[in-house]
């Protein structure tokens, strides 16, 4: 549902989220896997891994292979006119790319918050995240957005004379922004689904209470600010700085930046991933055991009748 181009940016993101989501769940598979056998449960029959593969092959690949149909130029972003220009191998890579994609992400994420480094797999998903805004905000030739907001390509090429504000005005209005907007409730109202119902199903795991520092709904607000809001806020500022400095100045200076706001131990990115309760201890780490209670003294009537005589 979005463009070629982007899509298996996208995918990554969301495998990535998804891993992290899962997170609690993730390690507790991993202990289970190892304390009954590898041979017992194959890892590849990971119940949430499994579900992230059927939810690329079933909404994102068939309804952006759809859009490739129905509007080759915007599924394109204006590198095809029309069918003609679209070697038929692209709707091939474009349902490939979205499982394999979401299959990469997955597995990267999953292989941090197994090692105890969750952080760096939620940055999994925020790379993700950031290369599908930039490539739909700037793309490669600063006109990213001007293709979006392009329906045909007679609007694209008359975007700089008719406005900004027509320009999305005759998209709005386009049979491609209804067919993403309904495609669109779909695929990412599924997606969030999944997302938050891993999340709260991992805060009810052995330990997640102590990690929650946030109420649920607090935390789903922050969680969702940090994997969808950070990035495109992210990708708006590069793109401004690649405009005014050029690509390589402005790369650098935004990975300096970047670097500034997400790496330090201290960072408010880091503060508020741990607000969000997901697990940064690695799997082999069982959960804290509960102290046993202490028996409860014997009632003193009791005492008297047990006594001999």
């Amino acid at each position: 549902m979005i463009p070629v181009q982007a899509a298996p940016l996208w995918a990554y993101g969301i495998g990535a989220t998804f891993a992290v989501a899962a997170g609690r769940q993730l390690q507790w598979w991993e202990r289970s896997v190892r304390g009954e056998g590898v041979r017992t449960r194959s890892r590849a029959a990971n119940p949430y891994l499994a579900l992230t593969l059927l939810y690329a092959a079933l909404l994102p690949a068939p309804t952006g292979a759809y859009l490739l149909w129905q509007n080759p130029a915007w599924a394109t972003m204006h590198a095809a006119r029309d069918h003609d220009g679209v070697w038929a191998g692209f709707a091939l890579f474009y349902g490939a790319s979205v499982v394999a994609g979401a299959l990469l992400g997955f597995l990267a994420a999953r292989l941090f918050v197994l090692v105890g480094a969750g952080y760096w797999g939620y940055l999994q998903a925020v790379a993700g995240y950031f290369l599908l805004f930039f490539m739909l905000i700037h793309g490669w030739d600063g006109t990213g957005y001007e293709r979006l907001l392009s329906a045909d390509p007679r609007a694209f090429a008359d975007w700089s004379s008719q406005g900004v504000a027509n320009g999305v005005l005759a998209f709005a209005t386009s049979g491609t922004f209804l067919a993403v907007l309904i495609f669109g409730t779909a695929v990412i109202g599924t997606m969030l689904l999944a997302e938050i119902g891993w999340l709260v199903e991992g805060w009810r795991l052995p330990g997640a209470a102590a990690d929650l520092k946030v109420p649920r709904v607090v935390a789903v607000a922050i969680a969702g600010a940090g994997v969808y809001a950070l990035p495109f806020a992210g990708a708006v500022g590069a793109s401004v700085l690649v405009r005014l400095l050029g690509w390589w100045a402005g790369a650098g200076a935004f990975a300096l930046l970047a670097g500034v706001v997400l790496l330090p131990a201290r960072s408010p990115v880091r503060t508020l991933y741990g607000l969000v309760g997901v697990p940064d201890g690695h799997w082999r780490v069982e959960p804290r055991a509960q102290p046993e209670p202490e028996p409860e003294p014997e009632p003193e009537e009791l005492r008297r009748t047990s006594r001999p005589g």
